[in-house]
């Protein structure tokens, strides 16, 4: 049984616990054997939740695989998992690819994603008039369901589509939930309230979703989260309404603070690390510090920065097995980022962000005003964050520390920096955009 209209789709996902929607239009080749075709870059890793991403360096294509919990659903509300569902990330092209998404599940439309055989093909690989829509839950979930050609929600989106009634990301179309409601709308408006509020105490929201105050002097980022209600996020999606929240100060944003996995630092640990690089500042403390730009000899540490498995000229992963690299003076790897754990945590978060300013007083504890105007940063690749980090616009700006080192109760604090100009953010984003909230 299908749906009568996109109203009622829409309505039957939101009771699945469904916070945002996309929808592609299918063509002939978007099939159970071809694959559903996600884009010709890994955009598509910030819309749909996955979970970590893995290399696979053996086949005749070396490839990148994520799995998805995708789960179809009917008319009447019921979900059904398909049970090998993943994501295909292809390096070389680059494109990304989503296969196995009918395997042990009754509820798929298995009978309308078959392959057209090639003497009856009649669209030339453009739209066949299907739409496959995307329901993306807080749970991490992806809700899905295909409508038919010439269906009635087929065309009821068809038509807003046309006349420019949904916004483009990638390959997806993003449908409001509400109609006449879409999520950066939303999100502006909110922002605004923020806004014209003027000054908030510090403050954050517990894991329990509880308001308490928060009186460190850290807390600009923690304050703006709990004013949008977005709890501590130990999923690594993003954090409002499909964007990720950066609330900065300074001339320079983090961008993300990815743990290394390999080398000493990802053997050993932080600690060993630190005994063996850190150098003491003051007290009893060792510290790893400095500004680390590719190819460029770090004077604070001693150590160079390197991409391995990345060809700069195209701009592609050319070795599915390599990673963001640091040397010591004897060209021995102290710590270095896999592109699979790099590419899931700039997927997670970064396919769109909204960048608030924000001035903090003197007081104790602190109040924090959040300035006009923002931005918005919209379709992101991890291949425009390995092109910023080629250029030296994104920088290894690392901040560990060992307290104590000399006693028995020494302490370990990680902090490992990927950063970046607030001028340059630019570049790692489709669209960059200044929004007025007066």
């Amino acid at each position: 049984m299908s749906f009568a209209n996109l109203e009622s789709l829409l309505r039957c996902f939101k009771n699945a616990g469904v916070r945002s929607v996309f929808a592609k239009l299918l063509a002939e080749n978007d099939n159970s054997k071809q694959q559903i075709y996600l884009g010709n870059s890994f955009e598509v890793l910030g819309q749909l939740p996955f979970t970590a991403i893995k290399e696979e360096s053996g086949g005749r294509r070396h490839n990148f695989k994520a799995a998805i919990n995708l789960q179809w659903i009917d008319s009447s509300g019921n979900l059904e998992r398909a049970s090998g569902a993943q994501l295909i990330l292809y390096p070389d092209y680059p494109e990304v690819r989503l296969s196995g998404f009918l395997r042990g599940c009754s509820l798929a439309p298995s009978s309308d994603m078959q392959p057209v055989p090639p003497g009856k093909r009649q669209h030339f690989n453009g739209s066949d008039g299907r739409v496959l829509f995307f329901g993306v839950s807080d749970s991490g979930a992806v809700v899905a369901w295909l409508a038919v050609a010439s269906s009635s929600v087929a065309n009821e989106f068809a038509s807003h589509q046309k006349t420019g009634g949904y916004q483009q990301s990638g390959v997806f179309w993003q449908i409001p939930m509400m109609v006449g409601h879409s999520n950066r709308d939303a999100l502006i408006a909110e922002i605004r309230k923020i806004h014209r509020a003027g000054w908030h105490e510090g403050k954050r929201l517990n894991s329990a979703g509880e308001l308490i105050a928060y009186a460190a002097n850290n807390g600009g980022g923690y304050t703006l989260e709990a004013l949008l209600g977005v709890k501590p996020n130990s999923l690594s999606s993003p954090d409002f309404l499909g964007y990720e929240i950066k609330a900065y100060s300074k001339s320079r944003v983090t961008l993300m603070t990815p743990e290394p996995d390999m080398g000493i630092y990802g053997e050993l640990g932080t600690e060993a690390f630190l005994r063996r690089y850190g150098r003491v500042v003051k007290d009893d403390a060792l510290y790893f510090t400095g500004s680390h730009k590719v190819n460029v000899l770090c004077s604070t540490s001693k150590q160079i920065l390197k991409i391995a498995g990345y060809d700069s000229k195209s701009g592609k992963i050319s070795d599915v097995s390599g990673g963001v690299m640091l040397y010591d003076a004897q060209g021995r790897l102290s710590a270095g980022w896999s592109f699979s754990g790099l590419i899931s945590h700039w997927g997670r978060k970064h396919a769109s962000a909204a960048y608030i300013p924000y001035d903090k007083n003197g007081l104790v504890p602190p109040s924090y005003f959040y300035k006009n105007p923002i931005y918005i940063g919209e379709g992101t690749a991890f291949e425009f964050y390995l092109k910023a980090l080629h250029d030296g616009k994104v920088i290894y700006d690392p901040g560990t520390k060992l307290s104590h080192a000399a006693t028995q109760h020494s302490q370990v604090k990680a902090r490992n920096q990927f950063r970046v100009a607030f001028k340059d953010l630019v570049g790692l984003y489709r669209t960059f955009d200044s929004v007025a909230l007066i």
